[in-house]
């Protein structure tokens, strides 16, 4: 049911640093915390601890990137925000290649509160022009994610839980790429554009709405940035309404990234679900994704809404 998250980052790093001698890895002197350490092992000549400094961290490793190195930088999503500066100046502007992988985001730092949960991070990476921005849903994504981030043109941000992780991928053999979205379930009525691992809630939501007599369909928009405009352009023309979740907040994330589109395209009603405040502390992540309305009943009653609105 649950693989850890940061576990699959940490593995699938070292079979790329196998394979790929140009790959460096830079941490903020939380190795263990985000399975680095696991590269730092087998190549500590690739590996940089600068310490607690996330905006030096940035700065060295778009100097990596300049002469010719692949630089990687992991660390606490959160913390990574205070370099967003750094980003923006030293990497953004700069247009050198840095991949940025913000760890135990969202709520899934569940137990230290709201100074380690990030819910703003999103919509700070994708306002930058040429950042791409990648949510993986599961650990099978991010096996799956991590080697086409790193072939990626231009800089990305690709944001992982800790260490709760509901699978949403019962088959490894599909195709990740930057910027297609994953049909999950096909439907005639409403559809669920996720990403993360509210996608399991969202498949939940489906298969009980379905029993219900509502054809739910479900997608995986796993990229922000660049969004899969195509698939949202065949949402538009075919479902009544959309539920956009995401462990998010609800200004600028995935549903602000999809209403923008869509707005200017092809309007259809909506509902965007989110956190709509800081996150709290508590015993596991399912406390506080259902205190935030994200849980599997909440997109029902979304869901619901939505046909109400549409039936009147």
């Amino acid at each position: 049911m649950n693989e850890s998250p940061r576990n699959a980052f940490g593995e699938q790093l070292v079979k790329e640093g196998e394979k790929r001698k140009d790959l460096v890895v830079l941490t903020a002197d939380v190795a263990d915390a985000t399975r680095t350490k696991w590269f730092a092992e087998k190549f500590p000549e690739r590996f940089i601890n600068v310490g607690i400094s996330e905006q030096n961290m940035i700065g060295m490793s778009a100097g990596l990137a300049a002469v010719g190195f692949q630089p990687l930088v992991a660390a606490f999503a959160m913390f990574l925000m205070r370099a967003w500066e750094q980003v923006r100046n030293t990497v953004c502007r700069a247009h050198v290649n840095v991949k940025i992988v913000g760890t135990h985001a969202g709520f899934s730092d569940a137990g230290d509160g709201s100074s380690h949960q990030v819910l703003e991070d999103v919509a700070l990476m994708r306002t930058l022009p040429c950042m791409s921005v990648v949510v993986p849903a599961d650990a099978t994504e991010i096996r799956k994610a991590l080697p086409e981030v790193l072939d990626y043109p231009t800089p990305v941000y690709m944001r992982i839980g800790r260490d709760y992780g509901p699978k949403v991928y019962s088959d490894n053999n599909y195709e990740f790429r930057v910027g297609e979205a994953v049909w999950l379930k096909d439907g005639y009525d409403f559809a669920i554009i996720g990403n993360g691992p509210l996608l399991w809630d969202a498949l939940v939501a489906a298969e009980k709405l379905e029993k219900e007599g509502t054809s739910v369909a479900v997608i995986n928009m796993h990229t922000v940035k660049p969004l899969d405009t195509k698939t949202l352009d065949k949402v538009a023309g075919k479902y009544s309404g959309i539920v956009t979740v995401e462990e998010h907040g609800v200004r600028g994330g995935l549903g602000s990234a999809v209403a923008e589109y869509l707005v200017q395209t092809s309007p259809v009603p909506m509902e965007i679900l989110g956190a709509r405040s800081f996150g709290k502390s508590a015993r596991d992540v399912r406390h506080i994704i259902i205190a935030n309305g994200l849980d599997f009943t909440s997109i029902i009653n979304a869901v619901k809404r939505l046909e109400r609105r549409v039936r009147r």
